[in-house]
């Protein structure tokens, strides 16, 4: 199902088979920071190790052991729970001392350092993946060589695929339904479904529910589930007011969804333009990758070179309210997929500092430092470098053809 909404770049060549994530240690994830800590200021750089677990679940179990709020507590990027991960967050009026050598459940400090400022989202130039493919085909070496050297050329489609949208795969659904204002939707999306998890308390908690359960939904729901047990507290209350339930959570948490929404909007747009994803069309906002900075194309012809080159890409929308434009056919088949979800651009316009500008992302991003070898018995090991923001899975589903 994931290869038909998202087609490959690559989708002519064979593929190694396999999968991934089989264990933790198949999957692993450095940061590759923007900059290094000065050594002083008031905030304390901390280098966290996680497995297991979301990067907000490893801020709330560092915050609470410091006895911070987590709104004191910046970040650059997040992680995927599945697998082993490293990455930086910030902390304010924290000594290193204090924090240095915390080891908790899921997540460790391994270093601490004083900065100047706190840690934003998009502070970091990108990361490093080692992963492990299990299962593959034999004569894997030879399939792998051809379906990279493709990749380093046209670029990988920047997807943000199923890892974006949640355990249950639902995130995106309870952001969409959040920008239709379609309120009970959201809620129930964030209850989820009984069929996509496999802890059968969850399960149950889940098909609680949906028959009318409150109460014993409430009783079920796993101690991890806070969000849905907090709704589900108010909801009890008040069951005819699912905007207010669903008002209690967290606004990072919120924004989380409606993030999620955006993204599955946008893989939508790579997907439609897969075929001429290295393409510089006029009507293009075109992505300069030494800046992030977008401008409107022309004449697609005069600026290919500069798209051979890798140094412009293809842009697509991050739609939001004060989000920049296309134009031409470019613009028209952006706004189908906008149009079709049932939302428009002032959708985005939310009260409650949940207001979503949009911006643009490429519709590709370059591939640094690959490598790869076959492993005895029946596993590839692939290592390369993305920019930020962009996933590992966009590139290994490319060489698998298999999720």
């Amino acid at each position: 199902m994931m290869s038909t909404l998202q087609p490959y770049v690559t989708a002519g060549m064979t593929g190694t088979g396999g999968t991934i994530k089989g264990t933790v240690e198949d999957f692993q994830v450095d940061e590759i920071p923007a900059y290094l800590p000065s050594g002083s200021g008031e905030h304390c750089y901390l280098t966290i190790e996680k497995q297991g677990i979301t990067t907000l679940e490893a801020i709330h179990r560092i915050a609470r052991t410091l006895k911070v709020a987590e709104r004191d507590i910046g970040y650059a990027g997040m992680k995927d729970a599945v697998g082993i991960t490293r990455q930086t967050i910030s902390v304010q009026w924290v000594t290193p001392e204090k924090a240095r050598g915390i080891e908790l459940e899921g997540v460790k400090v391994v270093e601490a350092v004083r900065h100047g400022n706190k840690l934003k989202v998009g502070h970091l130039k990108g990361n490093r993946f080692r992963v492990v493919v299990r299962g593959v085909r034999p004569l894997v070496t030879e399939l792998v060589s051809p379906i990279v050297a493709m990749l380093i050329r046209r670029g990988v489609p920047n997807y943000f695929g199923y890892q974006r949208y949640g355990a249950q795969g639902n995130s995106h659904q309870i952001g969409l339904a959040m920008l239709r204002g379609e309120w009970r939707e959201a809620v129930d999306r964030l209850m989820g479904d009984p069929e996509a998890v496999r802890d059968e308390q969850w399960s149950a908690a889940i098909s609680s529910y949906r028959s009318g359960d409150l109460e014993g939904a409430l009783r079920l729901f796993p101690p991890h589930c806070r969000g849905e047990r907090e709704v589900l507290q108010r909801l009890s209350a008040r069951p005819d007011s699912p905007e207010k339930a669903f008002s209690v959570l967290h606004p990072r948490l919120k924004k989380m969804y409606l993030s999620a929404a955006q993204s599955f909007l946008f893989d939508q747009v790579v997907a439609q333009r897969i075929d001429r994803l290295d393409q510089i069309l006029t009507g293009d906002l075109a992505f300069k990758h030494v800046n992030g900075a977008c401008f409107l194309v022309e004449e697609g012809a005069i600026e290919q070179e500069r798209g051979d080159r890798f140094e412009i890409s293809p842009s697509g929308p991050m739609f939001g309210c004060k989000m920049k434009h296309a134009s031409g056919d470019i613009r028209h088949a952006e706004e189908e997929i906008l149009a079709r979800a049932g939302i428009t651009a002032h959708s985005f316009d939310l009260p409650g500092g949940l207001r979503m500008e949009g911006e643009r992302r490429a519709l590709r991003v370059p591939v640094e430092a690959v490598a790869w070898k076959y492993e005895e018995g029946d596993g590839l090991l692939l290592e390369f470098s993305l920019p930020r923001g962009s996933y590992a899975t966009s590139l290994v589903r490319e060489i698998t053809k298999g999720f």
